[in-house]
């Protein structure tokens, strides 16, 4: 994976092969970042990366100029990558481990964009449940937005917020807004 904008523009991320990850593809992050960056100025946001895994979208947003970057993961060793790789590009990124579901219900930050990249196959009652933990605790800002990574065979358009989804390749970003 590499870093596609910004100070970091080029650098590659060689994540070790033993995490269980499945990082968001260049491509599809290209275009994502498209899409922000026509809606955002990405110097005042404040950024929950859910599901970091790698912290792959954690570090194009710090490329980009974002101050503060929040990545929770609850695997031990994604966690350690993402610090060691946040200490080497001088990130200003706070890592927490913690299974999402606990961080979300004890948490009360609020921020500009909320990304979440579970795994595919996570049963939609789960997916349901965390969007709506993230709306019930306000943890997005007026203007901001939910995006959620997930695959076609996931159809998230009836559950509360559903803006709008965008496709690239096998994967699907669902786009939430506050009510």
């Amino acid at each position: 994976m590499r870093i596609i904008s910004g100070i970091h523009r080029g650098r590659r991320i060689i994540a070790p092969n033993n995490l269980p990850v499945r990082p968001t593809t260049d491509r599809a992050k290209e275009a994502l970042f498209n899409i922000l960056n026509n809606e955002f100025y990405f110097q005042n946001l404040s950024v929950l990366d859910l599901f970091a895994g790698t912290g792959n979208i954690g570090y194009e947003f710090v490329s980009r100029g974002v101050q503060h970057v929040v990545c929770v993961d609850k695997n031990a060793k994604c966690i350690r990558f993402i610090e060691q790789t946040s200490e080497t590009l001088k990130a200003p990124i706070q890592v927490v481990q913690n299974e999402i579901s606990s961080f979300l219900s004890k948490h009360n930050g609020s921020y500009d964009i909320v990304f979440a990249d579970p795994p595919y196959d996570l049963e939609f009652d789960k997916f349901k449940h965390f969007i709506d933990q993230i709306f019930s605790n306000k943890m997005i800002r007026s203007e901001g937005v939910l995006i959620v990574e997930h695959s076609k065979q996931t159809d998230l358009s009836s559950l509360n917020g559903f803006s709008n989804s965008r496709s690239y390749g096998s994967c699907i970003f669902s786009f939430f807004r506050s009510h």
